[in-house]
């Protein structure tokens, strides 16, 4: 599985309380039920009027369905490369 960062644009999303996240959760989950292993949640991070989720996912065109099942717009998908942080200065 590719690891892939999804800017999703959802104006007023970081202004919503915790029963609307909870119900956004809900949403994706039933998504990524559907897609069968093919697509998995790891976590997002919630600004003013965007989210970026990260999510393994076989390919880009799982995302894709995972955005056409759920309803949350998939405004730009990135691969992942690699990743970096703080062991990596001391490995």
């Amino acid at each position: 599985m590719k690891r892939y960062v999804i800017e999703r644009d959802l104006p007023g999303i970081g202004g919503m309380n915790g029963a609307q996240y909870k119900d956004a959760a809900k949403t994706s989950n039933s998504a990524l039920a559907k897609l069968a292993g093919k697509c998995q949640w790891e976590h997002s991070y919630v600004v003013d009027n965007k989210t970026f989720c990260i999510y393994l996912a076989e390919n880009e065109a799982a995302v894709k369905e995972h955005a056409k099942l759920s309803g949350f717009p998939a405004t730009k998908i990135t691969e992942v490369r690699t990743v970096l942080d703080p062991m990596t200065g001391a490995a």
